[in-house]
């Protein structure tokens, strides 16, 4: 399989993108989306959830999450 078929484009707003670009420059993230794979695996992994759906609950905290981050 090909590497443009294991990943996916998701949008994010420009001046996001150039927080992030900023906030990470000399860092050790070799680009904004790298840091922005690590930041939501570390968000998906912290998330122990029973089945394939969310509870209220664990939805609200991932959203409480992402606007600190400044993704909401």
């Amino acid at each position: 399989m090909s590497d443009s078929r294991e990943k996916a484009t998701i949008k994010i707003p420009r001046p996001l993108y150039n927080r992030i670009r900023e906030l990470i420059a000399h860092s050790g993230y070799d680009s904004p989306t790298d840091f922005i794979v690590h930041v939501l695996r570390d968000i998906v992994s912290s998330r122990t959830v029973q089945g394939d759906e969310f509870d209220a609950a664990d939805l609200e905290r991932v959203k409480e999450r992402l606007r600190r981050l400044g993704y909401l």
